[in-house]
């Protein structure tokens, strides 16, 4: 599965990038931005230890974005031959030049330009041959099936490779880029037979394939997940708390991000408007944003508008600190970019004492979910509602599993009746958290 090396270096994209800007100068751009980019990756998946699929995927691309003034015009290319890379700087300025005038517009302020570029350790090469692949998704399906007789049938395992660089510049003199590595190990497996079959999955990602969970591992827990949920019921309605378990949890900062994002409070659709400084979040939730973690999904030096990224802390206490906002967004909303221009950085939930036993402990009665189904998140009222599947728990256990549920409830209550968070913290994404107790929400079922 191993592919040879990128096509280019870091001085031909940077090269490439110092060509836009002078072509952007030449032909009366009074600005000019630039993202030149290439990566390369392979993916191989098995189902019932047979091959199922091998890809590979190799692509490049510049995007420009021109300034006539205020006037914004914006073109892409996956040709980096000379003559197409003048013709894309020529496009976006005839787009600029027929697009209004915004007075938000323009490239962000040179003082808040990175000059700093720290070695994030985030580019990992995994050199793996095809036939290596192939056996290690062979190696984690076989370890799920092992796992229980009750697997009887599979989605599939994989595994993917992913590599990527590119070089960010503008014509206030900032340029850099950077390397990155994405890798991942998967299982997907089904329990039971008939109508009492239940689906489920794991895996893990990493920039360093040599800190992945064992495929072994993966179809392990894949397996021990799907048989859990063997017979489960529906549960009648009832307000209780709930306890999201923490692959799920993240998916509530995801929501509280989107919320206190730039574009949602310039455009009035969040249910946070006007929060700054406000208890958002129990006085338990400390909320931190780290660009610089080593290997982190989120890291980096600077954010897509150039400017410098910053370590702090956005919820304290309870307490909104920051919001994340763009240049553009900052501007439209009168205040300063916090260098979040492409999103948030790698978001770390605090911790809790409790490990997930704990947690069912101080929960006493209730549900655990541990799958959410459909998309009922209105940001502008903040109003939760999705249909849900997990475990009914009874004196601080589970008691069994549960299915075809909903849970609803509101935001801004759910935020601030956070009882607890464990210390159960995932480490395969941009955002870390525990599982999350939340004191009361509706759960409707029979």
């Amino acid at each position: 599965m191993s592919q040879p090396g990128f096509s280019y270096t870091q001085a031909h994209l940077r090269q490439i990038a110092a060509d836009i800007l002078r072509h952007a100068k030449a032909k009366g751009a009074s600005a000019c931005e630039t993202d030149v980019s290439e990566g390369f990756g392979a993916s191989v998946s098995v189902r019932k230890g047979e091959v199922d699929t091998i890809e590979y995927n190799r692509d490049k691309g510049v995007g420009v974005t021109v300034y006539l003034g205020q006037q914004r015009g914006y073109a892409s290319t996956s040709d980096f031959a000379p003559e197409a890379l003048e013709k894309t700087v020529e496009a976006a300025l005839s787009i600029a030049r027929f697009t209004a005038a915004d007075d938000c517009a323009g490239l962000a302020d040179p003082a808040l330009m990175a000059t700093e570029f720290p070695d994030l350790d985030l580019h990992h090469p995994w050199q793996l041959p095809v036939e290596s692949a192939i056996e290690l998704a062979q190696a984690c399906e076989a370890a799920a099936y092992d796992t229980s007789d009750l697997i009887t049938n599979s989605e599939g395992a994989g595994v993917s490779i992913q590599e990527s660089q590119f070089v960010s510049a503008n014509s206030l003199g900032f340029m850099g880029g950077y390397a990155t590595s994405r890798h991942s190990t998967s299982c997907s497996v089904i329990a039971g037979e008939g109508d009492a079959m239940q689906r489920e999955f794991w895996y893990d990602s990493k920039r360093d394939a040599t800190k992945l969970m064992a495929a072994e591992a993966i179809g392990r827990k894949a397996a021990e997940r799907a048989v859990a949920r063997l017979g489960a019921r529906q549960v009648g309605t009832a307000e209780v708390p709930v306890l999201f378990e923490a692959p799920v949890a993240a998916g509530l900062i995801g929501s509280f991000v989107g919320a206190v994002s730039g574009g949602a409070l310039y455009r009035k659709s969040s249910f946070l408007l006007d929060s700054l400084g406000q208890q958002v979040f129990s006085p338990i939730v400390n909320l931190s944003e780290r660009a610089y973690l080593k290997k982190g999904f989120g890291s980096g030096p600077f954010d897509d508008d150039g400017v410098q990224t910053r370590d702090r802390e956005v919820i304290v206490d309870g307490m909104l600190q920051g919001y994340f906002l763009s240049t553009y967004s900052a501007r439209k909303l009168g205040m300063q970019t916090t260098g979040n221009a492409g999103g948030a950085h790698n978001l770390i939930l605090h911790p809790g004492e409790d490990d997930f036993d704990g947690l069912l402990r101080r929960m006493g009665r209730g549900l655990v979910v541990t799958e959410l189904l459909g998309h009922g998140v209105n940001t502008v009222t903040g109003d939760y509602s999705r249909g849900a599947a997990g475990f009914w728990v009874e004196n601080g256990q589970i008691a069994y599993p549960v299915q075809e549920i909903t849970i609803a409830g509101n935001l801004r209550d759910m935020f601030l009746g956070i009882q607890a968070i464990g210390n159960d913290v995932l480490h395969r994404g941009a955002r870390q958290t525990g599982s999350i107790l939340i004191d009361r929400m509706m759960v409707g079922g029979e």
